[in-house]
């Protein structure tokens, strides 16, 4: 009787640790591992309490939660201050705020699904369990075609045909979006479905879309990734990654503020020229009133009182844009404009701003898009340029030495030191990642990316040495991912919101 009970004491204690708020599990050091123990499945959130996108997250996180806990799922959602438990953080190679690890067993996976509770929650099962929905009668249809915005459901009379084979294979490499399947004959009858189909069903634009000819995973998974986000989408935190994920790497973004008069007529007629395009290219717009978007504005190169206006940019290897000729938002002119991108009549714009009457005055030549080739590229001097952004915390602090590195060669007719503000500027020559990012202009007419120590010392020796003492002596991808961390910490404590 006694080990019984000494057996309860125990039991208690161990799940007592584990405090819950909002039916998310709270997670320490001291009872991480217990909790990984426990739990098959559980979804780990590290955040900080003053991130902006963690605070955004809470609701939606504690939603998928308890609908998870209500019906009845193994799977567990934990949560770890990553500010007061440092030593979590480092453990799991945490960069940026939020970060989601999904562990299976104990053994981590990154989290690659949507900040929306259903985005979670399905991602969850898909990650936890088969990749369809078995529906066996109308109701448990009705039960999961209105469950979520986007649902996509699969008639088949054989569940082991090649195409109901083919379905599901395409249904597993969709992580956010629910897949059902039914061989129910109510079924197909409530949904007018008289032979073996897949039918997308959504809560916006046209509310359903059938997948007309042969069913395979690949004409399955273009069929939903074309219809699965509406006609056009609004920019937002929550459907940022919905849209940057996904296959569509062709967007035209219209930049307005959903305030202004005309509003909705222009939103209209942007509709009106996404419908010919559907699949192909992505038509967004963002509301330029919301101070998170500012940025994205400075990117481009426009100003509140250029806008409205549209711009289209592709999504490859480097990020290209392009800018129509004239800012007429009509149907039509959009329409031509993308068709005309379609049909490679563009070319890519590079934004410039104009040459400053005194660009050469001081010891740093300023650069801009309009002089780049002229000083960069002359052949009888070595041209070292800091490509930078204005707002950049680890810019600001490179500034004095970058100024004193030109004092250094103001005498020299060979060598040049420059500097060019890469929000506002963009040349062919350069497609910059991360700021501050310095090059090396040889008179040969080569490029060498510097990425060594910036100090003024470590500088000096790499234009002494024509750009190859510092060239290459560390690896570029974790200097860029260290500095976007510190830089993205650095924000988030003056804007409490996080870029990643």
């Amino acid at each position: 009787m006694f080990l019984k009970f000494l057996f309860l004491c125990l039991f208690v204690y161990t799940f007592a640790d584990i405090e819950e708020e909002d039916g998310v599990l709270v997670l320490t050091k001291d009872n991480f591992d217990g909790a990984l123990k426990d739990n098959k499945f559980i979804l780990v959130e590290f955040y900080a309490p003053w991130c902006g996108h963690c605070k955004a997250l809470a609701p939606e996180y504690a939603k998928a939660a308890k609908q998870l806990s209500e019906e009845g799922s193994e799977v567990k959602l934990g949560k770890v201050d990553a500010t007061q438990q440092s030593d979590l953080a480092e453990k799991f190679e945490v960069r940026g705020y939020p970060t989601l690890k999904f562990f299976r067993d104990g053994k981590p996976v990154e989290y690659g699904g949507g900040r929306q509770a259903a985005d979670i929650v399905n991602w969850l099962k898909k990650k936890t369990g088969p990749p369809c929905t078995t529906v066996d009668s109308v109701a448990d249809a009705k039960k999961v075609v209105e469950k979520d915005d986007v649902v996509v459901m699969g008639f088949f009379k054989d569940k082991e045909s090649a195409a109901c084979k083919a379905y599901q294979e395409a249904a597993a490499m969709f992580d956010d979006l629910q897949f059902g399947l039914t061989d129910n004959t109510d079924v197909f009858k409530e949904y007018e479905v008289e032979s073996d189909k897949v039918v997308l069903f959504k809560k916006f634009d046209e509310g359903r879309n059938n997948l007309e000819g042969e069913v395979s995973a690949d004409s399955v998974t273009k069929f939903v990734t074309a219809n699965r986000l509406p006609l056009v989408v609004e920019f937002t935190q929550e459907s940022a990654q919905k849209i940057f994920g996904g296959d569509i790497k062709n967007h035209i973004l219209l930049f307005i503020k959903k305030t202004e008069d005309g509003f909705d007529d222009k939103l209209k007629a942007f509709k009106g020229a996404a419908e010919g395009f559907k699949g192909d290219v992505l038509f967004i717009y963002l509301d330029t009133s919301d101070d998170d978007n500012a940025r994205i504005l400075e990117f481009f190169g426009l100003k509140q009182e250029e806008c409205p206006a549209v711009r289209l940019i592709t999504l490859g290897e480097d990020m290209t844009k392009y800018k129509p000729e004239s800012n007429d938002l009509s149907t039509e002119t959009v329409k031509q404009f993308v068709q005309d991108f379609k049909d490679g009549k563009l070319k890519p714009h590079l934004m410039s701003e104009d040459v400053p009457a005194d660009w050469d005055a001081k010891s740093v030549k300023v650069l801009v898009g309009k002089n780049f080739k002229e000083v960069a590229l002359d052949k009888a001097k070595n041209v070292f340029v800091e490509f930078y952004a204005p707002w950049c915390g680890h810019c600001k602090q490179l500034a004095p030495i970058w100024d004193q590195l030109g004092d250094k060669y103001k005498d020299k007719d060979d060598i040049v030191i420059a500097k060019m503000d890469s929000t506002a500027n963009e040349v062919e020559e350069v497609k910059v990642q991360s700021f501050p990012t310095l090059k090396w202009f040889a008179k040969d007419g080569s490029i060498v990316d510097y990425n060594g120590e910036r100090t003024l010392d470590a500088l000096t020796k790499f234009v002494d040495s024509d750009g190859k003492e510092g060239a290459g002596s560390q690896e570029p991808e974790e200097e860029e991912e260290e500095e976007e961390e510190e830089e993205e910490e650095e924000d988030d404590k003056k804007d409490d919101h996080d870029e990643l």
